[in-house]
């Protein structure tokens, strides 16, 4: 699922063709379509109902218009740094449904997110609780707290976005969580009002995620029955998408694993949604540099890197990769390399493509989540430009980094 089509040979996103933005904005650029967000979004919204605060993941894609088309969609954010709390806040979502994850929160953030005034801090270990509530004590009030419990539930994932394991770094053991609970109840600068789980990333069997929400459901019972009460269960994200062949859950999907799991407590539930929603919705659009053959081996290389796009280096992930253009060309099989100094510098390996002509330019799809987020400017990169498809427009969200931007840091000191 994508917003792309070809029309008279060529590629377009909604209604624009894409080569006309790569020929205006130059390579490698992300674009990303409005309306497939937009869709996303209240598609979930929807199927979830009125009882679910649906927040984005803003490590998904932190770009500051995207974050401004959800907050006035009525986004809640999921954050996990004091950056990430900023850009919500410069693009205007609501500190009220800003709920603040991590394990590694900073003393620095954990005040920013209390003076903002934020909805929920996820609490990742009993030292980080004594943080909280320590900071929640210095400036007068209550920090409102819910505990990431570790169901330990094995998600079926890449084990780097596993997240619900026991040997993970994420959350406190199912099995300690009720103590704490209890022995923090009383802590003045305190308020617990909900748990939180999260398991993984690119869940395509929601399974899993049934059986995490089973166990926050028995861990809520519990407190509940020794008089603790907490306003909400947040069960995370993690909803995959189609990237070669997979068959991804649907909204109504996912809100029907939660609705079973959870049925007849009286409590709001809390997603955070990131590649779900802008993963299918963005692009990198590269150039074609060169063909190369060794000995029989053909190497399609490009001028995007792995610094542009991690995904493929650093899990093996598949993108599908399209040319701009439709054109009666003989088919290769090739490894799509971009032109960074490392051997783990590729978007495809061994893959049919069109035997397009240097100076063309390929599509490569699936790319709106951990795409530019993850960029770098490794090899003194520049990073590249952001791009927004909307309302019969296109739009510039970030400009391309220059030579002059790397080296502004380290001049003049």
């Amino acid at each position: 699922m994508h917003p792309l089509r070809y029309h008279a040979q060529q590629l377009y996103m909604d209604d624009q063709p894409l080569d006309d933005i790569a020929e205006r904005f130059g390579t490698p650029c992300y674009v990303y379509s409005e309306l497939f967000l937009r869709e996303r979004y209240h598609a979930f919204a929807h199927a979830l109902g009125t009882n679910t605060l649906t927040c984005y993941a803003v490590k998904a894609n932190g770009n500051l218009q995207l974050l401004r088309l959800l907050a006035s969609w009525g986004a809640g954010f999921d954050i996990v740094s004091g950056g990430e709390l900023a850009r919500v806040l410069r693009a205007g979502g609501d500190p009220g449904k800003i709920v603040f994850s991590g394990v590694g929160k900073s003393r620095a953030e954990i005040r920013a997110a209390l003076e903002a005034g934020i909805f929920c801090l996820n609490v990742e270990s009993a030292a980080e609780l004594e943080r909280i509530a320590q900071i929640a004590a210095e400036l007068g009030v209550q920090a409102p707290v819910a505990l990431r419990v570790n169901p330990d539930v094995d998600p079926g994932t890449h084990q780097y976005i596993a997240t619900g394991l026991k040997e993970s770094k994420f959350g406190i053991p199912l099995a300690a969580a009720a103590s704490l609970y209890r022995q923090a109840a009383l802590w003045p600068s305190v308020k617990f009002i909900g748990i939180a789980a999260h398991i993984g990333s690119q869940l395509i069997d929601l399974q899993p995620l049934g059986a995490a929400a089973a166990r926050l459901r028995a861990l809520y019972e519990e407190l509940q029955r020794e008089g603790m009460r907490l306003q909400h269960l947040d069960l995370g994200g993690g909803v995959g998408i189609r990237y070669q062949d997979e068959v991804a859950p649907s909204p109504a999907d996912y809100a029907a694993v939660l609705d079973t799991a959870l049925a007849g407590l009286p409590v709001r539930r809390v997603v955070e949604l990131g590649r779900a929603l802008v993963g299918n919705a963005g692009v990198l659009l590269t150039r074609v540099e060169y063909w190369k053959e060794n000995e029989g081996k053909h190497f399609c290389v490009v001028d995007a890197g792995m610094n542009d796009l991690l995904r493929p280096s650093l899990y093996g992930a598949w993108h599908t990769i399209w040319p701009l253009r439709q054109k009666d060309l003989p088919m290769r099989y090739c490894d799509v390399v971009g032109p960074v100094c490392e051997s783990g510098d590729f978007f495809a390996k061994n893959r049919p493509l069109a035997s397009v002509p240097p100076g063309s330019c390929l599509a490569i799809l699936g790319a709106g989540a951990y795409g530019f987020a993850m960029s770098s400017q490794y090899n003194s990169r520049p990073r590249a430009a952001e791009v927004l498809v909307t309302g019969g427009q296109v739009q510039l969200i970030r400009r391309r980094e220059t030579l002059a931007d790397l080296l502004a840091a380290e001049e003049g000191l």
